[in-house]
This record gives C-alpha cells, structure tokens and sequence, in this order.
C-alpha cells in the first residue's frame, strides 16, 4: 500500500484503510474503490490523504485481533479529545486515568508481536491520533520491557497527554506542508504550555510531567541538531522518545513521506545514542515487522517474499527469492553473509500473491 495525499486522489483507487466519519461510524470499508462522491468526502473530512492498494495488491488480511485493536483505537480517539479538551478548558482530567487503564487492559491481552496499524489524520485531528498511537507504543513498549504497573501507567499517560498543548495550534499551520522558523517556535510555545496544563491537571503525579519534559526536551533538541543531555532521563521518557518518535516517522504527513516500518526502525538503530537500544529493542519485539507474506527488497537488488521470520535477527528470514523461485535462509551466514533486507517493497504491482496455505506448506518443506 502507499500513501496519496487528498488532492493526488483518483477515480477506481482502492482504500487499503477504512474510513470513519468524526462520531466513528464506518463509511469506506477497505478495499472500496474510489470515486468522485467519496474523494469529495475524503476532503471536507479534512483528511491529508489516505492509504490505497496498488492496482495488482491483495487486500491485507485482518486478523480478529487487528480488528479488535482498530475498533479500541477508534473509541480511544474519541475519548481523548474529549478528555484534553476537557483539560484546556477546566485544567481537570477527570477520566484521563480510566482511558489509560483501557489501554493497559487492551494491550494485556495482546499477543506480541502486533500488527501496528497506522490511521488516517487530518488537520483538526492529527494530534489527538498521533497521541492515541503514542500512547499504544508506550503502552507495548513498557509491558515488553517489565516496567512496574505505575511506570506503565506513567508511560501511557504521558503518551496521551503529551501534546496537548498542540490542539491550540491553529488547523491552517498544521495543514502546512512546509513549517517556517516562525511556526516552528509557535509550535514550540504550545508544547511549552501543554506542560503548564499537565502540572496543573496532574499535581500529584510528578512523574508525567517530568516523563512529558524530558521526552519533549530530547525530541526538540534532536530535531533542531543541539546538543543532547539525556543523561538523567527516566526510564519512561525513554520510552515516550521512542513511541512518538516511530509513529512521526510512520504516519502520514504533509512535511515528509512516511517510512517503512523498517526504514524507520533502522533509523532509530542508528542513531543509538538519541534512541535507548533496550527500547528499540522492545519495539522489534513489540510490533511486527516483517511477517510471514510481506513482500521485500534485499540487499543485493533482489526482490523477495518473507516465508518464516528470524526471532535472532530481523532483518535475515527465510524468503522466496522471487526472480529464480528458489528459497534461501538469510541466516546461514556463512553463505549469506551481508545479504539482508533492506526494506519492504515500494510498489507491489509485481509481487508474487500466496495465500497462507502456500507459504506454509513451502516454509515446512524447506524446514523439514
């Protein structure tokens, strides 16, 4: 699938993501084409763009689980804006806590690693969306890492109050494609103030508004090239750092193309001295990368299909090299050795469609 901005949109596209109106009711189901009527939804919903399906591309099974995540995700949103709203306007969180423990509950129950499914944003709706999926990472990340249940708890919460400042910004700057120096300070003025809000809220919890500072603090100074001081950071900003960075990278924007989920992983890889490796480490344990049936590009130009995973290295499974349909374990390194994947395929239009039976039966017989 590939991101398309709105105004890029074209008659007979196929949504590769649903699509809801603001009160969550469903209105375009995946795999719905689309047409002049539902572009035209798609912009006075003030959505930057959506997610389509190349013109030869399956529609990407949804397992019960996924559903199940994407519908607790769906209501999550619509509780936490009214939750920050409710925070600008009376400095109170009254049920901000309870939205936290749902997502402990939900995440408690899931099996690792997970399908992470990023959602459709607009404008008005971006920071309450990027908040919601930051606040599932954290909520990932910190049960992965054995994180007590406070700091757990401590986590989410950050995640989900952390730019509340930002819903003060106006929609016209958010809709910008390129942000000035001056938007950037505006920007910048907000989260300060979002902080204000989250002491006053948060009196006797410390913790999230020095979870929330810290984190805030390292992301500002890596994207602006300052110097860092991450010396003193708690455990739970760590995580936070990691959480809002994967998704800013992931998610749609007008500021820049999403990443891969493994262009952006390798991103935070290599710059370990911004991005904790034991985080990062739990993020790979955490989110599914490179599942059974994703189509990939390697190192040496080949085109390939993942038939087993490889929980020792991500990057080497065993794949179906499309070009001579032969199977390889990247993992024999004494044959393979710097053959890997370098990401997940750009344009699907020539991949090779199997169904789950295929890859089974050629993973057992490979294996066996």
């Amino acid at each position: 699938m590939k991101f398309v901005k709105t105004e890029d949109l074209k008659d007979g596209m196929r949504l590769a993501k649903p699509i809801y109106n603001k009160k969550g009711v469903l209105l375009y189901e995946r795999d719905s084409k689309l047409t002049g009527q539902s572009i035209g939804s798609v912009r006075n919903f003030g959505l930057m763009g959506v997610y389509v399906l190349e013109p030869a591309e399956p529609l990407p099974p949804m397992s019960p689980e996924d559903i199940a995540l994407e519908k607790f995700l769906t209501v999550s949103e619509f509780r936490l804006m009214d939750e920050l709203t409710e925070m600008i306007k009376s400095g109170k969180s009254s049920k901000i806590r309870n939205l936290a423990d749902s997502f402990v509950s939900e995440c408690g129950r899931m099996s690792l690693p997970v399908n992470f499914i990023q959602n459709l944003r607009g404008a008005e709706d971006y920071v309450v969306k990027h908040s919601s999926n930051v606040a599932l990472l954290c909520a990932l990340l910190s049960r992965s890492m054995g994180l007590n249940l406070d700091e757990r708890k401590d986590a989410i919460l950050a995640g989900l109050v952390h730019d509340v400042g930002k819903l003060n910004i106006p929609a016209s700057m958010m809709a910008q494609e390129e942000l000035s120096d001056e938007d950037r300070h505006e920007m910048r003025r907000h989260e300060l103030h979002g902080a204000e809000i989250i002491e006053g809220c948060f009196t006797s919890a410390p913790a999230i508004k020095r979870t929330m500072l810290q984190a805030c603090k390292h992301i500002g100074a890596f994207e602006n090239g300052e110097e860092q001081d991450n010396a003193k950071m708690v455990k739970t900003a760590k995580v936070l750092v990691v959480a809002d960075m994967f998704d800013k990278l992931t998610a749609m924007s007008l500021q820049h193309e999403p990443m891969s989920y493994i262009s952006a992983l390798k991103f935070l890889m290599s710059k370990p001295d911004w991005f904790d490796k034991d985080v990062v480490k739990a993020l790979i344990k955490c989110v599914s990368f490179l599942g059974e049936g994703t189509s990939v590009e390697l190192s040496n130009g080949e085109k390939a299909l993942v038939l087993a995973t490889n929980p020792d290295n991500l990057l080497k499974p065993l794949v179906l090299i499309f070009s001579g349909n032969t199977i390889i374990d990247l993992a024999r390194s004494t044959v393979y050795e710097g053959l890997e994947v370098v990401d997940t395929m750009k344009t699907l239009d020539s991949r090779y469609v199997m169904d789950k039976e295929a890859i089974a039966k050629l993973k057992n017989d490979t294996l066996n």
